[in-house]
């Protein structure tokens, strides 16, 4: 039975779904954004199944998703190395532990509501979590699976943003979406002038010449050659994550 062109049309005043403007994006979240600052947990629980709910919405959209998550939350290894005189090697490697058990926790969560998840580890785990291989992980995207990866690039010296910008390299993902607690790349920091002014676009060589800290330098330098869009908006905002895919009224998008 075919719908006639009435019943095509929404009805009067009622508007049409945002439609999503990627197909395949790499969540960026920090570690430090499911730690409860009122709470004081570690992970906490609210935040978490908020972060969870939104990623389970673009998923909905018809949108791939996968998820880089940091460990700040738990250990971060370079304050280590300033602060205690630790190997820089090691603190890295811990970190990368920590960003394991917050891969998990996105896991659980997200498989509480309904999600089909794999967690993707570039350090050997096998009771953990998959190893990383690329075609498995795009065969996951294809059968409609979150995919969640964890212990950064499996090296030392690299960050969780160099992580985020290599697997959308190699993942041929559309955007990276930078999730902070700042609501875009300003042209200084807003926090300290209150006449800082917020770009809603911004090329990458314009990023470069005004010394703006949109990335690392490593992962600026991955997405710059591969012209992999980077969005860089508010976690906290309302809706902030489905409205990152689906309209150009939040953050701001680097591109080429």
């Amino acid at each position: 039975m075919t719908m006639s062109a009435a019943q095509k049309k929404p009805a009067r005043g009622r508007k049409m779904p945002a439609q999503p403007k990627f197909k395949r994006i790499v969540l960026k979240l920090s570690g430090e954004a499911l730690r409860g600052e009122k709470t004081g947990e570690t992970i906490d629980n609210d935040i978490l199944r908020r972060v969870c709910r939104q990623i389970m919405e673009v998923q909905k959209m018809g949108v791939q998703v996968c998820v880089v998550v940091g460990g700040g939350n738990i250990f971060r290894g370079l304050p280590a190395q300033k602060n205690r005189g630790m190997d820089r090697a090691t603190g890295d490697y811990m970190g990368m532990l920590a960003t394991v058990i917050n891969g998990m926790a996105i896991m659980d969560c997200l498989e509480g509501m309904g999600a089909h998840v794999r967690v993707l580890t570039a350090i050997p785990m096998e009771k953990v979590a998959e190893p990383f291989i690329l075609r498995r992980a795009l065969r996951h995207l294809q059968k409609g699976r979150i995919v969640v990866f964890v212990a950064g690039t499996g090296n030392p010296y690299f960050s969780t943003d160099t992580c985020a910008a290599l697997r959308a390299s190699e993942m041929s993902a559309d955007c990276i979406l930078k999730a902070t607690n700042v609501d875009g790349v300003y042209n200084k920091d807003p926090r300290k002038f209150k006449d800082a002014v917020r770009y809603k676009q911004l090329g990458f060589v314009d990023a470069l010449r005004e010394r703006l800290n949109v990335m690392d330098s490593t992962a600026f330098s991955l997405c710059l050659d591969n012209c992999i869009p980077i969005k860089v908006f508010d976690l906290n905002a309302k809706d902030s994550i489905q409205r990152a895919v689906t309209c150009d009224d939040i953050g701001t998008l680097v591109h080429c």
